[in-house]
């Protein structure tokens, strides 16, 4: 069920100085003594922040757990940052997350038709929220949590606007795995299965790590396209920049979902961690550069996940990398034509 912040809520993570104000002092929230679905809507922030702090879907797919980690963290650097000439706060409301602690903390990973019905619980619940929040004029920015959560993204902006939607997915991975119980490894499968999802560019794909059998399938469909992180970053057989230039011509036809699967930064705590990948630099020039397309209408940020590391620093600069694509998006979109 989805947990609405308070102003209280926000103002226990806000670390106020003298002469400064931070985002979290001009966010806004919903009273929650009010009607939910009016207060969204007179709401007149461009942005909805939520959170989806799981990792039953990781689990499914095999990997490690702890994606559930990484928004607590997110939210508090990023009602932190300094509210200056870049971005206001005011553009901002901090809606909430929808609340599995305690599915987490009691799942286990073999049990494989609770762990199908409660991902699809999760599809059900954010895809709604997604749906409404689209319908009301407002752009999403969502928080994982495993990246199972981009079937709920894609439904319900799709559904919100009555027609399939494009891609893009910042990812060492396809997510384009078989039709079975559902996981973070086939979200992007079903949403093209069920209608919701018409072009999809996969951006920065490992050799290593995609099956044949799914390069095989993109080769067959006309609505995918992808590029290798080798090709850009080990043979130079194309740059980066040009790299975007195709996904968006490819993806900007019509509206558009930017994903960003954390698990594709180099030495980045995540649930599949990599020790050859792209730059945080480079992730936040994607960001930047499709945040700045009319068409992007929503960003949703997972995988990130400080758990996985036995190191006391890592949720906060885990919390602060997210906090800066949060921002990146915000101002792109903010500032853009």
């Amino acid at each position: 069920m989805l947990h609405i912040f308070t102003q209280n809520d926000i103002n226990d993570l806000v670390h106020t100085r003298d002469g400064e104000t931070k985002l979290g002092e001009t966010v806004t929230v919903l009273d929650d003594k009010k009607d939910f679905f009016e207060e969204v809507e007179n709401n007149t922030s461009k942005f909805v922040l939520i959170g989806v702090p799981e990792d039953i879907g990781v689990k499914m797919n095999k990997g490690k757990g702890g994606a559930h980690s990484a928004f607590f963290p997110a939210l508090e650097a990023f009602l932190n940052t300094q509210e200056n000439q870049f971005i206001t706060g005011k553009d901002v409301l901090v809606l909430g997350y929808l609340d599995f602690f305690d599915t987490v903390k009691t799942f286990v990973a073999d049990d494989a038709e609770k762990g199908d019905y409660l991902v699809k619980q999760i599809d059900k619940e954010l895809s709604e929220l997604i749906h409404f929040v689209v319908s009301m004029g407002k752009t999403p920015i969502v928080i994982g949590g495993g990246h199972n959560n981009a079937y709920g993204n894609i439904k319900g902006t799709s559904t919100a606007l009555k027609e399939p939607v494009n891609v893009v997915n910042l990812d060492a991975h396809t997510d384009l795995r078989k039709l079975e119980e559902r996981h973070s490894g086939n979200g992007f499968s079903y949403a093209i299965h069920e209608g919701f999802l018409e072009r999809y560019f996969m951006f920065g794909l490992h050799e290593n790590y995609t099956p044949q059998y799914i390069f095989e399938y993109i080769h067959e469909h006309l609505n995918l396209e992808y590029n290798m992180f080798e090709e850009m970053e080990v043979y130079k057989s194309t740059s980066f920049e040009n790299e975007l230039q195709r996904a968006q011509n490819f993806v900007n036809t019509k509206p558009f979902g930017v994903e960003v699967d954390l698990d594709c930064i180099q030495s980045f705590p995540s649930s599949a961690m990599t020790p050859s990948g792209f730059t945080p630099q480079q992730a936040r020039r994607f960001v930047h550069a499709f945040g700045k397309q009319q068409n992007a209408y929503y960003l949703h940020v997972c995988e990130g996940a400080p758990a996985v590391m036995n190191e006391p620093t890592a949720a906060t600069q885990v919390g602060k990398f997210i906090s800066y694509l949060i921002t990146d998006f915000i101002k792109a979109k903010s500032f853009s034509g």
